[in-house]
């Protein structure tokens, strides 16, 4: 009797419910909804904090004010330009920052930098070559915030007011943040990049995938 009551029962051993290997089936499934939620609803949200930023227009006191560079024409600065140095030069007469730093290089058979032309026609405004600081480094925007925090390290200024396209906001503060500046921005509101609806959801979707590609890879490879 004892010897039956000791030999255990194969079909109730079989028939028990196996614990972990539930739960673990559970959790795989919960990790896999997640990634795909993440892919899924990232873009969007990420697209709608550009639309956000872009509306804003931030304007503290700051060391300087931080013009983004864009396209010349041997010396002349391009409409995009233009109207981005157009706005610092209000900025500056507002006292929002008591500099104004140019940025960006030039392409291959240029004469001239993005940097240099901006700080040329600053000067011809009135603004004192002592208040202009041009940093002509720079295809992207990374590289001209990586030597713009450089030049910001060395005078010791901490801060400063961005100036560029409403849709390029939020990508430049976050590069900026990430080289030692903190970073407000006062967009542009007129030229060529708001004209229309159709220009200003194209800028909104490559500035959404920019932030994504710089946000995963960007920091380590650089921008593209």
């Amino acid at each position: 009797m004892t010897a039956e009551l000791d030999q255990p029962d194969e079909a109730t051993e079989s028939s028990r419910p196996q614990p972990r290997r539930g739960r673990a089936r559970v959790w795989t499934v919960r990790i896999i909804l997640m990634i795909l939620a993440v892919i899924v609803l990232t873009p969007p949200a990420v697209a709608a904090r550009v639309w956000w930023q872009a509306r804003q227009d931030e304007r503290p006191k700051s060391d300087a004010i931080l013009v983004l560079g864009a396209a010349q024409y041997n010396g002349k600065p391009s409409p995009t330009l233009e109207w981005r140095l157009k706005h610092a030069l209000a900025l500056y007469k507002d006292g929002v920052a008591p500099n104004i730093v140019t940025v960006g290089s030039k392409a291959p058979g240029d004469n001239f930098t993005e940097a240099g032309t901006g700080k040329a026609w600053l000067e011809e405004q009135g603004i004192p070559a002592s208040k202009l600081v041009a940093i002509p480094v720079g295809r992207n925007t990374l590289d001209s915030m990586v030597a713009a925090g450089k030049a910001f390290r060395q005078r010791d200024w901490k801060s400063a007011v961005i100036v560029t396209d409403p849709w390029h906001c939020l990508r430049s503060k976050t590069m900026a943040g990430d080289n030692d500046i903190k970073p407000a921005c006062s967009p542009v509101r007129s030229g060529p990049s708001v004209q229309t609806r159709d220009t200003q959801f194209s800028y909104i979707m490559r500035e959404t995938g920019g932030l994504l590609w710089y946000g995963t890879l960007g920091r380590i490879y650089g921008e593209q």
